[in-house]
């Protein structure tokens, strides 16, 4: 089904869904970023690690579109900042503005994944109401796949289940082009 293609990908491989998401918005259906960074945030190794250590900041590009876009991030990754979901976040919310040109506002919710880890959801809407970017920030989580196996690498089993959430996410989306065509 053309008009459900998506990518997502943890640590580099969520950066390249990010590539991905903002290079090909006519491909790809939705974004999922886990403990990525955005797109545009280094273009060598130097400016990578800075980016990883200190966050980097939103795209200069407000008129890139962005397709809609989940987003995971631990608040105690010491291998790629938190402030790098706070960026992707911020590009997707720019490339969604209201026809009056305001942000589309965000409804945060608390809540506990049933294995222990806390976190703050926060859901941006379209002005019908539908979800065009999610941020889930994972209170205490390090640089690992939220809700994966104990017996996994690089694996939060303590955590919400992202890939089930990117799923959810990802089904409520489809390429609006393919379908009008």
């Amino acid at each position: 089904d053309d008009s459900r293609v998506y990518v997502a990908g943890l640590s580099a491989g969520g950066a390249m869904a990010d590539i991905l998401g903002r290079s090909y918005p006519d491909l790809i259906a939705a974004v999922g970023v886990h403990s990525g960074l955005p797109s545009g945030a280094a273009n060598d190794l130097p400016s990578a690690l800075a980016a990883m250590r200190q966050g980097a900041s939103a795209s200069d590009d407000a008129s890139a579109c962005v397709p809609p876009t989940i987003v995971f991030h631990g608040d105690a990754d010491a291998t790629v900042h938190v402030r790098n979901a706070a960026a992707i976040v911020d590009a997707a919310r720019t490339s969604h503005l209201d026809p009056s040109g305001a942000l589309p506002e965000g409804q945060a919710s608390e809540g506990r994944a049933p294995a222990g880890r806390r976190y703050t959801r926060t859901v941006y809407t379209d002005r019908d109401g539908r979800a065009r970017t999610e941020y889930w920030r994972l209170h205490g989580a390090g640089h690992a796949w939220s809700g994966g196996s104990a017996q996994g690498s690089y694996t939060d089993p303590t955590g919400v289940d992202a890939s089930a959430e990117m799923l959810r996410f990802f089904l409520a989306h489809r390429l609006r082009a393919v379908i009008d065509a």
